[in-house]
């Protein structure tokens, strides 16, 4: 059992779910569908034996926003 962070954010009617572990995401119509649509992808990713080392453990983490001109 491994344990994941991830962010959540709205894009356009969707939510968004990003894997902060792996690079991995997914989406869904409510908070919790994205969730579980990201828990069941990065299962599925994992299952593959040669990529388990791509998983890093993520401590406390942080989300911030921020504006650039660009």
């Amino acid at each position: 059992m491994r344990s994941l962070k991830y962010v959540v954010y709205r894009e356009g009617k969707y939510f968004v779910s990003q894997c902060l572990n792996v690079d991995i995401s997914s989406f869904g119509k409510t908070i919790d569908e994205a969730v579980f649509n990201l828990k069941d992808a990065v299962e599925l990713y994992l299952k593959d034996d040669s990529l388990t080392n791509l998983f890093h453990d993520v401590g406390d983490a942080l989300i911030g926003e921020a504006t650039v001109n660009a």
